[in-house]
């Protein structure tokens, strides 16, 4: 299993491994400096083409408000020629659409580097270029941050220290083969070409294909340095093709494979396939944990020995704490006012769960789908080769023979420091609040859902009944109706909650969002003809459209639902949950040896109030 490991556990072991680490840096790392992201970017993308199809000015429209966010990422998400929303895909099919011309590309992206300038984290790059920590470095990213921070560390140096960084492209492939070859350092390879170069890669066609020599040059250094990847999320075929070749190498990175994510963040399924296949190749891999560029930087300017200049050049501009210890008042301040807030503690986590070894490896979305196919109750997280899963031993080893999958034992389970575990335990909260409940499970990407599902007959009497008991309480809590139809659109709605998991101060809490569900028809799922393009558009945009009108109902619906009916909300659901001091709950229903994921929930709810105790909670 690959380790998780914190941005300062890293730079500590970086700071004894220094030169014999190269770095893929890509886009990420500019975020702080003033260079539009891949979401950013594809965000501006989109309002400019939603703004030109439905005939409404580009100065009206806010990005930032989530209420022209959900509009418009609604409006393209699998239509109008785009993939799904958050398809890999989607910032190479974007900026295709909205500039088809590759001049009309060159001169978006020369905009937007021109405006940024060198971050604090570039500063710490470029020192630690400068004063011969890193040596070679290869980036996804056109502009020239880099290479400006390098200039300026080089000049606070004497000319015999001074690092003069070489910089090899598309258009100058010869230069990052002749530093392999004659060892001459600094190198920095720009795999997708420099903002003032001919050729950029920027569409779907571009990124699938990388120019030969170039993607020699980085296998080729790869044979000779450990990686640390960061700001780069693995979306472009090219590069992680490049990357696929280098650990079918015998001897490839020597110093290790670090691959830099936000703590909890997912990885996309390719890179996580590519990190187990490199600890299975006997490479050291590690998912290091840093919040940004910034901070990732700053741990290791406090490892890393610099000369004195460098070391002050770095530290005039080093970002001021946002947090800082401060020593907490012992007395009580108030009683009120104080807020009651929609989580739950979580008393315990499942610690275990069953561990299948495959002969290929699989995603989470695929081996879910397995055991969809298969009709069995299991909840699984993939880690490429590897998988945890909750449920039956014999409906595990029968579900996933066909891979051949094995029962290898335990795994341990970290949702704290790994994203997967959390993943898995999350997912497994969500069935367990609904098993044996009139409730419905929605499992989504985008974040899981509870709701509400009205008896239906189709269960035993005295279940039955029991549901209907259940429901009634919570009706009072809302004084309306939990499920029904929308009045005018016909369409189903159902009260629910939106359910996360989060760890404060060491403890574990189920926070729940309640909110209204309307099952909407998707109007997007037929292409129009390009000469029906903008009648389409119009309609789509129309106050009467479907998800205008139920985005108006759910706000008045919610409109005058002041503090008592939250409060009876709130206390409703945490009710329903856990109508026990302290509850039981589990995913799964076992007859035979397997692992269950089973949980142990308290029924108190947090609370915020001015009282200086660190539990946090008051009855």
């Amino acid at each position: 299993m690959v380790e998780h490991v914190t941005s300062d556990a890293f730079a500590r072991s970086f700071g004894q491994r220094t030169h014999r680490l190269a770095w893929l840096v890509g886009a990420g790392a500019s975020a702080a400096a003033g260079v539009p992201t891949a979401s950013d970017m594809i965000a501006d993308f989109k309002a400019h083409l939603f703004c030109a199809r439905t005939n409404i000015p580009r100065n009206e429209v806010d990005v930032s408000d989530p209420l022209w966010e959900q509009r418009i990422t609604s409006y393209f998400d699998g239509a109008h020629g785009f993939p799904p929303a958050g398809d890999p895909g989607e910032y190479s099919t974007a900026f295709e659409i909205a500039y088809p011309e590759a001049a009309d590309r060159r001169s978006y992206i020369e905009n937007a580097v021109r405006r940024a300038a060198p971050s604090f984290g570039h500063r710490v790059l470029a020192s630690l270029i400068s004063g011969g920590v890193i040596r070679c470095l290869f980036t996804t990213n056109f502009d020239p941050l880099i290479e400006r921070a390098t200039a300026v560390t080089d000049d606070l140096l004497p000319p015999d220290r001074q690092a003069h960084l070489t910089v090899s492209a598309i258009d100058s492939v010869e230069r990052g083969q002749r530093c392999l070859r004659d060892d001459a350092w600094p190198l920095l390879v720009k795999l997708h070409g420099d903002y003032q170069s001919d050729h950029l890669k920027n569409t779907a066609q571009e990124l699938q294909t990388q120019d030969e020599r170039l993607r020699r040059v980085l296998v080729d250094g790869l044979a000779r340095f450990g990686l640390v990847v960061v700001g780069y999320s693995g979306r472009d075929d090219s590069i992680m093709d490049a990357l696929d070749e280098a650990i079918a190498h015998e001897g490839a990175f020597p110093a290790g494979l670090c691959w830099v994510v936000r703590p909890q963040a997912s990885l996309l399924p390719r890179v996580a396939a590519l990190l187990d296949r490199a600890a299975k190749s006997g490479i050291e891999v590690q998912v290091v944990d840093s919040e940004n560029f910034d901070e990732l930087a700053g741990d290791l300017e406090r490892e890393v020995e610099l000369s004195e200049p460098l070391r002050q050049h770095v530290r005039s501009v080093r970002p001021q704490p946002l947090v800082e210890p401060v020593s907490l008042p012992e007395t009580r301040a108030a009683m009120f006012p104080a807020v009651r807030c929609s989580a739950l503690e979580l008393l315990s986590l499942p610690a275990v769960a069953r561990e299948v070894t495959l002969d290929r490896p699989l995603t989470t979305p695929e081996a879910r789908q397995m055991i969809k196919d298969a009709r069995v109750w299991a909840t699984v997280a993939s880690y490429g080769q590897t998988l945890a899963v909750f449920g039956r031993d014999d409906d595990i080893e029968r579900i996933f023979a066909p891979e051949g999958g094995r029962l290898t034992g335990e795994v341990e389970l970290d949702p704290a420091q790994r994203s997967t575990d959390l993943g898995l335990v999350y997912e497994s909260l969500v069935k367990a609040i609904t098993r044996h409940r009139p409730l419905s499970p929605i499992l989504r990407n985008r974040g899981h859902s509870v709701l509400v599902r009205p008896p239906d007959g189709s269960r035993r009497e005295d279940i039955e009944r029991e549901h209907r008991e259940v429901l009634t309480r919570l009706q009072r809590a809302y004084q309306s109706r939990l499920t029904g139809r929308v009045q005018g659109l016909e369409c189903p709605f159902a009260e629910g909650i939106r359910v996360r998991i989060e760890e404060w101060e060491g403890r574990w809490w189920l926070v729940y969002e309640p909110y209204t569900w309307v099952d909407l028809p998707n109007d997007d799922d037929v292409e129009a003809h390009p000469d029906q393009d903008r009648t389409y558009s119009d309609r789509a945009w129309d106050a009467v459209s479907p998800k205008s009108a139920a985005a108006d109902w759910r706000r008045e619906r919610w409109a005058q639902r002041y503090n008592r009916p939250w409060h009876a909300i709130v206390a409703g659901w945490a009710k329903l949950i856990a109508p026990e001091p302290e509850t039981d709950l589990s995913a799964h229903y076992l007859q035979g040896p397997g692992l269950n994921a089973e949980f142990r929930v308290s029924w108190t709810t947090a609370w915020s109030s001015p009282v200086a105790i660190r539990s946090g909670r008051i009855r």
